[in-house]
């Protein structure tokens, strides 16, 4: 057996990453993640409940000259590198010339002509416009969960798309039981 293709990495790919109240940077405080790639070339995430008050959707599409449809969701502020760079994380209804697909149901791409979709009303049923992303080099992501900043769970599709921004975080981790604002706290008796 070639030893290349013998090699099995275990994949957070399509996993939430939950903050929890010990995480040291505070950039990412009370924060849902949903992860896009993680292999043995490092970890590309989305914070996928923090809209960005500076930038709506209405500009966006009003800067690139294109139609304005009656109900947009928020932009969202996915991590601090790259800033300026947009992804659309959308369901798999549509089909992108350029996508990476994270799940079964949920893709990721750059492509312009899915935001061209989305402003003729012919794009994915749901989607999140996010500018920026998080992204952790080879290992360095697993040296953070061991030091318990973050929870991993498996994603749901809902919290995603569904659920209220201001919930998600909250919402993710209960649907497995954990109450993350009291998370690590530890309780015992002398």
């Amino acid at each position: 057996m070639n030893s290349e293709n013998s090699t099995i990495i275990d994949t957070l790919t399509g996993s939430f990453l939950i903050s929890t109240p010990r995480m040291p940077d505070p950039r990412f405080s009370e924060q849902v993640l949903y992860i896009c790639a993680h292999n043995y070339e490092g970890t590309m995430a989305v914070v996928i409940n923090r809209p960005n008050p500076l930038l709506t959707m209405d500009e966006i599409l009003t800067g690139a000259q294109l139609p304005v449809p009656a109900k947009l969701p928020p932009v969202y502020r996915g991590g601090p590198v790259e800033p300026e760079s947009a992804f659309i994380l959308f369901t798999s209804d549509y089909q992108a010339e350029q996508q990476l697909a994270i799940s079964p149901t949920i893709s990721l791409s750059r492509e312009a002509k899915l935001l061209e979709d989305i402003a003729k009303g012919q794009g994915p049923h749901k989607y999140l416009f996010i500018l920026g992303y998080a992204g952790w080099g080879p290992g360095q992501l697993e040296q953070e969960l061991v030091a318990e900043g973050w929870l991993v769970v498996p994603a749901d599709d809902a919290i995603v798309f569904d659920v209220p921004d201001a919930e998600k975080w909250q919402r993710a981790a209960l649907m497995y039981g954990i109450d993350i604002s009291t998370y690590g706290d530890v309780v015992g008796n002398a």
